[in-house]
């Protein structure tokens, strides 16, 4: 078995000042940790979690986006960006390759205020795809992505759908995009073991007492290849787990299932 988190912090060091990020993850209790947003290099905050090897993938602008993973488990290698220089300046996709799985860890961009950065969002979609269809090819392994992939995907998705309509996060572009990735092959693990599920989000903003009301979005997602949703335990949503406007997110495998 191994269990696997993933966590937009908003901000590692601002998680670290408003709480005990350490307590919150021992009660998680994951194998691996994935971190989006973190806004930081390695070494700009007093950080450690002892026991898991830690990689990072900062953005290149300060303060800004940034991954990172934590893991209990030494990776046969580590690898960071897509290949792809107009997509790799953000520190947004890491790859760390196990013995029986690829582990991707995605921040992806947000189509922002306006939709301003939609196009790029189009573009940023049909190469991550292809670029994840590649590694499964190269490496014969199946995928699991996690992370903030700034869509919610169906209406049952998020509170308010009929409101949001053409919103960042919630376009018919967007959604499609979600569409056409997992119709090439992978599942929603949380949708798999929950397909009814209503009022079930990561996200909530911090105007309007949004988190408190459960007004809120589900954006942040465990991804497999359908080859291996068999091996998915389960699927699970810690709403409890503050210190960020989203909340962690985690699946459990069994990879000898």
């Amino acid at each position: 078995m191994v269990k696997i988190v993933s966590w937009n912090v908003n901000g590692l060091r601002a998680v670290l000042s408003r709480g005990d990020l350490n307590g919150a993850v021992a009660s998680l209790g994951p194998d691996i940790l994935c971190v989006q947003e973190t806004k930081m290099k390695r070494g700009q905050a007093e950080f450690d979690l002892p026991g898991y090897g830690q990689f990072w993938y900062s953005a290149v602008r300060k303060g800004y986006s940034g991954t990172a993973i934590f893991t209990k488990h030494e990776p046969i290698k580590a690898s960071y960006g897509i290949g792809a220089d107009e997509h790799d300046q953000e520190g947004r996709v890491m790859l760390l390759e196990f013995r029986e799985f690829n582990l991707v860890n995605v921040y992806t961009p947000n189509s922002q205020y306006e939709l301003l950065r939609l196009p790029y969002r189009m573009k940023w979609e049909d190469d991550m795809r292809i670029w994840l269809k590649g590694v499964e090819a190269e490496s014969g392994k199946p995928v699991v992505l996690c992370g903030d992939l700034n869509v919610a995907h169906e209406e049952i998705d998020l509170k308010h759908p009929r409101t949001n309509r053409q919103n960042a996060g919630f376009t018919d572009e967007e959604r499609a995009k979600m569409t056409q990735l997992l119709d090439s092959g992978y599942c929603d693990t949380f949708r798999h073991k929950y397909p009814d599920l209503r009022d079930a989000y990561t996200w909530w903003s911090y105007i309007g007492n949004a988190r408190a009301k459960n007004t809120g979005w589900r954006i942040d997602y465990f991804l497999v290849s359908e080859s291996i949703i068999g091996k998915v335990v389960d699927a699970a949503i810690y709403a409890e787990i503050y210190g960020s406007d989203h909340c962690p997110v985690g699946i459990t495998l069994d990879m000898e299932a």
